[in-house]
């Protein structure tokens, strides 16, 4: 018998609705928040009103591109966090409605989780999965941390940020440099025209796995305030070089982490995600790196690496297995 879960994403700034049958994809519909490129961030306020006049649109499209009914789905998943209150609030004041009208169970989601279980959405009869234990590198804008993922249920953090996340130094470098909100993904494009070795920036020292950020959004300030003083057109003259450069040093502060992570577990399933999972340079890094050390590496392809509702899906799906059902009161949560 089909398991049909609804999955409901809206942590941050993208509304998105899914639909799955037991791991096979049906339907992944997102709406993207446009109106955070004039503020050069996103603006909780603004992301929570555009969730309210998205979702209803967003979970109908995704009900008819799988071709099903409403009736014919058996639970709903949303995430319950973290992320903006005024977001999370939105997808799980919907969820519970729906699932209300419906008559049918809910399913809290993690959103870390779900990106870790990513990895297990079916999309061909060629799929690999990670086996258990392996280790996932979660990364965004919001986190990042080495899991150590042992089940579909049991996740242990054995590294994280003790400050600003990766995608934050990605997007932050960005903005310094006046490069259009957001600036992780241009800050890719311009680093492949780019010398990695151009432009060198320090890495922190922290003890164990952890990771910190805020040190290299610091030094690279003062770096361009310096260069800037005697020419003005320091970064434009130098875009590539810098972004190349200022890639690869985020990338070798995640991968020195890694690499240290894999040794002390002796675990060689090592899996990445998360919306900087997307980076090329990560992504080169982390299979150079397969052939180092005879990882076998796992990455989810690009439109499950930023937020989506597919995952939310997948995570919500093996909570249905155990009947791990949420009640009408749950309230969403905005930290890990």
């Amino acid at each position: 018998m089909a398991i049909i879960i609804l999955g409901i994403e809206s942590s941050c700034d993208d509304t998105s609705a899914a639909l799955i049958n037991e791991r096979k994809i049906l339907a992944n519909v997102i709406a993207n928040q446009e109106v955070h490129k004039n503020y050069g961030g996103v603006v909780p306020e603004l992301a929570s009103r555009a969730h309210q006049q998205n979702i209803i649109p967003v979970v109908e499209l995704a009900i008819r591109k799988a071709k099903i009914q409403k009736k014919d789905i058996n639970a709903i998943a949303f995430t319950a966090g973290p992320g903006l209150l005024g977001s999370l609030l939105v997808g799980t004041s919907f969820s519970k409605a729906f699932a209300l009208a419906l008559k049918i169970p809910i399913l809290e989601v993690n959103h870390m989780h779900a990106h870790i279980l990513s990895h297990f959405i079916e999309k061909n009869d060629q799929d690999q999965f990670p086996d258990f234990p392996f280790l996932c590198l979660t990364v965004s804008g919001g986190h990042t941390q080495i899991v150590l993922v042992k089940s579909h249920y049991n996740f242990e953090i054995i590294g994280q940020t003790i400050d600003d996340a990766a995608g934050e130094a990605f997007d932050k470098a960005a903005k310094i440099m006046g490069l259009p909100y957001p600036g992780g993904p241009l800050i890719d494009k311009y680093a492949q025209q780019g010398d990695i070795n151009k432009f060198t920036f320090p890495h922190p020292n922290i003890p164990n796995l952890d990771f910190s950020f805020s040190g290299l959004k610091t030094s690279i300030l003062y770096f361009l305030r310096d260069k800037l003083k005697h020419d003005n057109n320091f970064i434009r003259k130098n875009i590539y070089d810098l972004c190349a450069s200022i890639q690869h040093t985020i990338v070798e502060i995640l991968m020195e982490k890694l690499r240290t992570a894999s040794q002390k577990t002796g675990v060689k399933q090592i899996a990445i995600a998360g919306g900087v999972s997307a980076n090329s340079g990560l992504r080169k890094a982390i299979y150079e790196e397969e052939k180092k050390r005879g990882w076998q590496v796992f990455i989810p392809p690009f439109e499950y690496c930023t937020d989506n509702a597919a995952m939310i899906a997948v995570a919500g799906y093996y909570k249905y297995l155990k009947k791990d059902f949420s009640a009408q009161d749950v309230t969403p949560f905005t930290r890990y």
